[in-house]
């Protein structure tokens, strides 16, 4: 793990990466207002007030984000978003062009909710006494955790492609097929089972400002 460490950017670069995916993110957003693309507007709009979120949970929850959590988050939305966009000058999507953009994405956001269960379960179990949740219980919970997010994710999707069908107008996020669906949830386990294996080596500290949290509730 030290040596997985020694090979990211530094802090800095990190910062610096991160600010240039947010601004990158604002062109988006920008390209589809100027291309009247209902789709890019919500999807980029949604991803930068995702980005806002690391921020907000330092400032106002005193929950520690340093620049590894935040470039993750920003990263995973950021390709979302660019998905959508595609390259310049091309009429196609990445997701539609690149056959692995969907599955990359999938897995990296699917990693997101991965992290946000892990951290919570193990300040949940730090803090309640007499409970003990074995390292094996945890990572059976966030497969569990994710896949059920993915189900209500796949749902969300279905539905909005039944009501843009129903209204005549393009859908925000797009159903493939039944195909598509179960590779999303495959690609959403190796999220999860990322998270599980590694995620203690990067959340300990989230995990132990929400510890204290419920403790300061709990007095």
């Amino acid at each position: 793990m030290g040596n997985l460490a020694s090979r990211l950017p530094s802090q800095h670069r990190q910062r610096q990466l991160t600010y240039l995916m947010e601004i990158g993110l604002i062109g988006m957003l920008f390209v589809g207002i100027e291309r009247g693309n209902g789709g890019i507007v919500v999807n980029t709009a949604v991803a930068l007030a995702v980005t806002q979120l690391p921020p907000l949970l330092e400032r106002d929850y005193e929950i520690p984000m340093d620049p590894r959590l935040t470039l993750w988050i920003t990263t995973a939305v950021f390709l979302h978003a660019f998905g959508t966009v595609g390259l310049p000058g091309a009429t196609r999507t990445l997701y539609s062009q690149v056959w692995w953009w969907d599955h990359m994405t999938h897995a990296l956001s699917a990693s997101l909710v991965a992290g946000a269960g892990y951290a919570t379960v193990r300040a949940f179990d730090e803090h309640a006494e007499g409970v003990h949740l074995p390292r094996k219980f945890v990572a059976v919970f966030i497969l569990l955790f994710v896949m059920a997010f993915g189900v209500l994710w796949e749902i969300l999707e279905f539905a909005i492609a039944l009501a843009a069908e129903a209204m005549g107008t393009r859908a925000v996020l797009t159903q493939y097929g039944l195909g598509d669906t179960m590779l999303d949830f495959v690609f959403n386990s190796i999220g999860a089972i990322i998270v599980a294996l590694w995620g203690g080596a990067y959340l300990t500290d989230v995990s132990g400002a929400i510890r204290d949290r419920f403790e300061n509730r709990a007095d």
